[in-house]
């Protein structure tokens, strides 16, 4: 089968899925979620997602930005969340890296399974991957979020003895990861209804077993990629010194230009970074699982 037909049929889900996320976007910039430049990253990555992985896919994100979104303001102005604030290389409103870091590793793989439909086994695999990665940034906003507020201090994942402040890269807590946990499963969760939908309006069906496949890698693919975002933290992300404040922090830099101390870390592998290749782990993690089962 040649890719003319294909291209066509999806080109208006692609100006759908660019209209859709501009909206989106432009209600996110309103309410401060997002910076001029989020909304760039999220009309890329909500036009290629939805375009390329269809109605559910694209849902899917819709369902990771609302509830991260919807989290990120919960208790915003408490003590924890002011005080981990502090520590975190941005703030609260996501720019184009943070959106990038969040849904381009979903957006390339909708994009793969869509070229490889041709080849059933690979494309399933593929979208599969894309709802792992969906889950992971899903799973890892809902433990940042919710595991600041933890009464019990984080433990660093490396050394689960060691007590480290909250909002410390690699620091986990009980709380944290039963929020990614639950993060995980809400996408599987979505996933499920969603294809649903999809499917009863395209008249299609796909196979029981091979929907809670995917359900199963998701959620199991989102919790370990958060650990594995924890772990990335606590061994090889950036880590500076600031001497003005006196503690550890992802900022290079000071709100005046005034250079931090590198203390740890690549300098390259900022918390963005750290997401994207924690999406890619789960994603792997998914399509492995789904590939088993």
């Amino acid at each position: 089968m040649g890719l003319a037909l294909p291209i066509a049929s999806v080109v208006p889900r692609l100006v759908a899925g660019l209209i859709i996320s501009a909206l989106i976007g432009w209600l996110a910039y309103q309410r401060r979620s997002l910076s001029r430049s989020g909304v760039l990253g999220a009309v890329i990555t909500g036009t290629l997602i939805f375009g390329f992985g269809g109605l559910a896919a694209g849902l899917l994100l819709i369902a990771f930005f609302t509830s991260s979104s919807l989290l990120s303001h919960y208790k915003a102005n408490s003590a924890p969340k002011r005080s981990a604030a502090e520590q975190f290389d941005k703030g609260g409103q996501r720019d184009l890296g943070q959106a990038l870091a969040n849904g381009g590793a979903a957006a390339g793989l909708a994009v793969l399974a869509w070229l490889m439909q041709d080849h059933p086994a690979l494309a399933g695999a593929l979208y599969a991957a894309m709802v792992g990665a969906l889950a992971t940034v899903n799973a890892d906003t809902w433990a940042t979020e919710l595991g600041v507020l933890s009464a019990a201090p984080p433990r660093l994942i490396t050394r689960l003895s060691r007590r480290v402040p909250p909002g410390t890269s690699g620091g986990i807590t009980l709380l944290g990861s039963s929020a990614a946990l639950g993060g995980a499963a809400f996408i599987a969760i979505a996933y499920v209804i969603f294809t649903l939908v999809e499917q009863a309006l395209a008249g299609e069906s796909r196979t029981p077993s091979a929907r809670w496949a995917v359900v199963v890698g998701a959620t199991v693919a989102g919790l370990a990629g958060a650990l594995f975002d924890s772990l990335l933290g606590a061994t090889v992300q950036a880590m500076y010194y600031s001497e003005r404040r006196g503690k550890e922090t992802e900022k290079a830099f000071e709100r005046d230009g005034t250079p931090n101390r590198l203390i740890r870390g690549w300098p390259w592998l900022t918390n963005d970074w750290v997401n994207f290749l924690a999406s890619l782990f789960g994603a792997a993690t998914s399509a492995l699982i789904f590939s088993i089962l």
